[in-house]
């Protein structure tokens, strides 16, 4: 039974993905559920070889991108993503049974879930000052002991933990989604299916117009950026890593010329190429029509 990790603890929307994962046959059979306190310490699980994989969320719909994630799978040993999966999120206030919204003074709450709840919070909990969780589920853990009134949490971490639903479905945003991946040892990337996302990390020089050169590899190439961002590299003021999701696989020709001609000027961390959950973005273009004509030209042919 492989042993996945995943971004703890218990209840947390992010064991709800890998259960997700579970029964859409990701995985051959059952696998052994192992919390990590954080998504970095989910994936360091996969490099001492703890776990097999670990699924951990990488993009929400309102916040955008998740930092922990992208700088744990752009500094180590290399990762790679072999799936996804999106999860439409709402949270459910979580307190001590008998507790009032009007009574909550203290609420804990996820970074991330935090803003997006914002607004909610504002109209509903005015009185209520914050209580930074590890997670969402240990937002949860957290009224337990006593840290807080009432948490912005799950359903899901509030039913294992004996706490009563002061109000559900709480989002500022409507089909707020966040995104999860699942993430193993460096491997043969899972087949081309035709809707399918490529991702890199790219390290570039620091002169004038790489980024632009680094760019322009896809775009004449026909190939689809769906997202480009930057982090910091923390070696230094003014450094940066560029994180970029692109339409297409590893085995589409024009996606594998534009990685070898990054290649030579750039370093580059192959994140990996899986089918995409929801497709976006235009496919890059097929050379089968260019590369039939090439081999007539080797062959000699006339009138082509």
């Amino acid at each position: 039974m492989p042993r996945i990790a995943y971004f703890g603890p218990s209840g947390t929307f992010t064991e709800m993905a890998l259960a997700d994962l579970e029964s859409s046959g990701a995985f051959e059979g059952a696998v052994e559920r192992v919390a990590a306190p954080s998504q970095g310490a989910a994936l360091e699980l996969i490099r001492s070889g703890d776990v097999t994989g670990a699924v951990v969320p990488i993009e929400s719909s309102v916040e955008g991108s998740i930092s922990a994630t992208l700088d744990s799978l752009a500094i180590g040993s290399r990762l790679q993503i072999v799936a996804e999966t999106e999860l439409e999120v709402t949270f459910t206030i979580l307190g001590h049974p008998g507790t009032g919204l009007s009574e909550v003074r203290t609420l804990a709450a996820y970074p991330v879930a935090a803003a997006q709840v914002r607004e909610w919070v504002a109209r509903e909990l005015p009185q209520a000052q914050p209580y930074v969780s590890a997670s969402n589920a240990a937002a949860a853990d957290d009224v337990v002991a006593g840290k807080a009134d009432a948490a912005v949490s799950t359903a899901l971490a509030g039913a294992r933990r004996g706490l009563a639903v002061l109000a559900a479905g709480v989002a500022d945003h409507e089909q707020a989604i966040t995104r999860f991946v699942l993430v193993t040892r460096p491997c043969v990337a899972p087949p081309a299916t035709g809707a399918d996302r490529t991702s890199i990390v790219l390290e570039l020089t620091n002169e004038p117009g790489s980024l632009m050169r680094a760019f322009a590899e896809f775009a004449t190439r026909g190939i689809d950026l769906t997202r480009i961002e930057s982090r910091p590299t923390r070696t230094g003021m003014g450094t940066y890593r560029f994180y970029l999701d692109c339409v297409g696989h590893i085995d589409d020709t024009a996606v594998a010329e534009a990685l070898k001609a990054l290649h030579r000027t750039a370093r580059i961390r192959f994140l990996g190429s899986w089918p995409a959950t929801s497709a976006t973005g235009t496919p890059p273009p097929s050379d089968e029509a260019a590369a039939e004509w090439l081999t007539q030209l080797r062959k000699g042919v006339a009138d082509l």
